[in-house]
């Protein structure tokens, strides 16, 4: 189990080949890993931020749907020095086994089998490309060594309310032992210490390599699988008793605080994803993007400082309660609870409130955004409004929720 010095060697597999649907328009050109988020980051950055933090060197990252903006990303950010053997790299789906892609995420590990072959670790990380959190695998990897699981869940205390929308994780507190894995249940029944909350799964898994290639291999071999990491290969291992739950409330992450600490956002739906990116502006941020001993990386790109121009009464360039990226431009506009990507530029006399920009949008001159997302290098027109009246934005195309956030996919262009 252990290599020299007592501590295992481990490899990290970031599933990264999520088509994300839900996200549409946002996933309409990129994999959901892909889509930007916070300004500068990418969703991706967080799990590769978490994994190198827990001073883990050595990451694949498997790719399928729509990759080639992640691929980039990836190229240009995750560089690592190759003198100690450290690298992160990218892993198309490659009919290495057949003529079909991945069918499941259990299917996309048996299929790169030949990458834990090569790396001979004692303990494989597998975790998801699409989730906003901190966490020091580490001290799961710890937990996992000690209690001999074959595999270890992470999850995460979430409302008894919501359980419907999770994988629910039944534990013996006593042992850690999974007794039962719900596949979003309608009558789940809350935690003994907290009657209104459940244990949810993280999609975040640890296992001992061979175990790892034991699942996979049988699970490829069983009739009626989906192939799924959380819908067949966890339920096979708790059937057998051999899986384990770690509560992230007990992960111990530097220089985080009472109000960020073990927080965690499936941002798989636009209103999710909305709602992660509000989370960040706060006075008091619910996740807190300026934790310097426990950074989230990224490249941040060429860009100048932002600019904040015209200061005369009515024609003020100002942004109250947000994020606003380098490169942006506030030419006498007003912007409040907002996230502003690079690049963006918003004229004079127009208003951006609780929206998110993505890089170079143009708000022109008098326009009004409220309550939207707004993709890469869209240009808004002079007086336009987005957000304000909901068959208006309809009848323009855009995607609006129920929640009534109106999102505007890549490069549209608006019609005279």
């Amino acid at each position: 189990m252990a290599k020299s010095g007592g501590f295992p060697k481990v490899l990290a597999i970031v599933l990264a080949g999520g088509e994300g649907k839900r996200l549409l328009p946002l996933t309409a050109d990129r994999a959901k890993p892909a889509v930007p988020f916070g300004g500068i980051y990418r969703l991706i950055d967080f799990a590769l931020s978490n994994v190198v933090n827990s001073g883990y060197l050595k990451v694949v990252v498997l790719t399928q749907y729509k990759s080639h903006s992640l691929d980039r990303h990836l190229s240009k950010t995750w560089r690592m020095s190759t003198m100690l053997g450290n690298y992160v790299t990218p892993v198309p789906a490659q009919q290495r086994l057949g003529k079909s892609w991945f069918q499941g995420s259990a299917d996309a590990i048996y299929q790169s089998l030949n990458l834990v072959y090569d790396a001979k670790p004692d303990v494989v990380v597998v975790a998801g490309a699409d989730h906003v959190y901190r966490m020091d695998f580490a001290h799961m990897v710890a937990q996992h060594v000690n209690s001999g699981a074959g595999v270890t869940l992470a999850v995460i205390r979430q409302p008894l309310a919501l359980a419907d929308q999770f994988g629910v994780i039944e534990v013996d507190p006593a042992s850690n032992k999974i007794q039962a894995f719900l596949e979003k249940p309608k009558d789940a029944t809350g935690l003994a210490d907290s009657p209104d909350e459940i244990l949810a799964s993280m999609g975040i898994y640890v296992f001992n390599a061979d175990v790892l290639i034991d699942a996979v291999t049988r699970d490829a071999e069983r009739p009626g699988s989906h192939r799924d990491m959380g819908g067949d290969i966890v339920p096979d291992f708790v059937r057998r008793g051999d899986a384990y739950a770690y509560d992230v409330k007990d992960n111990p992450i530097p220089g985080s605080t009472a109000r960020d600490h073990g927080y965690w956002r499936d941002v798989g739906t636009i209103d999710s994803y909305y709602d992660a990116q509000m989370d960040l502006i706060s006075i008091h941020p619910v996740f807190n993007l300026y934790n310097y001993e426990w950074p989230i990386y990224t490249d941040h790109g060429n860009f100048p400082p932002a600019k904040f121009v015209h200061g005369s009464e009515g024609r003020l360039g100002d942004a109250v309660n947000s994020a606003v990226a380098n490169g942006v431009v506030v030419s006498g506009g007003h912007v409040s609870h907002s996230v502003l990507s690079p690049g963006v530029h918003i004229h004079s006399y127009a208003t951006v409130t609780d929206s998110v920009l993505l890089d170079f949008v143009q708000v022109g001159t008098n326009a009004t955004i409220q309550r939207a997302i707004i993709d890469k290098h869209v240009i808004v027109p002079p007086g336009v409004s987005i957000g304000v009246n909901r068959e208006e934005d309809l009848a323009r195309g855009f995607t609006v929720t129920d929640s009534g956030i109106t999102v505007i996919g890549r490069r549209f262009e608006f019609r005279p």
